[in-house]
């Protein structure tokens, strides 16, 4: 097996613990009923899925989003019921994705989110001590401003030309197993955690063995 040199992490299932059902739980008090249907844990659909697309700014989602629960929405309720998505951001894992640059490999945020996610997460209130989610990484990819998500090939090829990686160079990171299979199937070495799993020290296993 070919040395790795990048490490490709997801978001949502991966660094950051999400909680699907609070999520769902909060758009369901903003009044959208069928809350369940439309939120998918791994690749959204119908407005949500335009969200993550860029399809959507944040304004129109929140109006299209009021309109099918049926009274007037601010950016700040939309804001909330996207943040029941966020469960736990264990500090283990940023430490260990620093110690991982510091060992020399390339580290990168390939990730599903939306404006509001991001809002968070590029914002200091990220980990707490003042530091946004780039600063854990050399790189970082986000669906809504580049137009596409994953399992969508292009979004994989996209990251490996502007990183200019080979995919048997490159371990892929995500809880969602068509992902996985997408990035396999690319010739990217792979590696599906269970969502909030400790991957800390498993994926040394995967960096040093001879074979997956």
């Amino acid at each position: 097996m070919d040395k790795i040199k990048n490490i490709v992490f997801d978001f949502g299932g991966v660094v950051l613990t999400i909680d699907h059902g609070e999520a769902v739980r909060r758009f369901k008090a903003l009044g959208l009923k069928d809350a369940e249907e439309r939120l998918n844990p791994y690749t959204q659909g119908g407005i949500f899925g335009d969200l993550e697309l860029g399809l959507l700014s944040a304004e129109e989602f929140t109006e299209r989003l009021g309109e099918l629960c049926g009274r007037r929405l601010t950016f700040d309720d939309s804001f909330y019921a996207w943040m029941g998505y966020r469960k736990e951001l264990p500090e283990k894992k940023l430490q260990k994705l620093l110690r991982l640059r510091e060992e020399g490999y390339k580290v990168i945020l390939l990730s599903n989110t939306n404006p509001f996610m991001w809002h968070w997460a590029d914002s200091p209130e990220f980990d707490g001590k003042g530091h946004p989610v780039g600063y854990y990484f050399d790189s970082v990819y986000v669906s809504y401003k580049l137009g596409v998500m994953k399992p969508d090939p292009t979004y994989f090829w996209h990251m490996l030309m502007h990183e200019q990686a080979l995919p048997f160079e490159t371990l892929f990171i995500d809880d969602g197993p068509r992902n996985v299979a997408a990035a396999s199937q690319l010739g990217i070495n792979t590696y599906c955690p269970q969502n909030g799993e400790d991957w800390t020290e498993k994926i040394d296993q995967y960096l040093h063995s001879e074979s997956y």
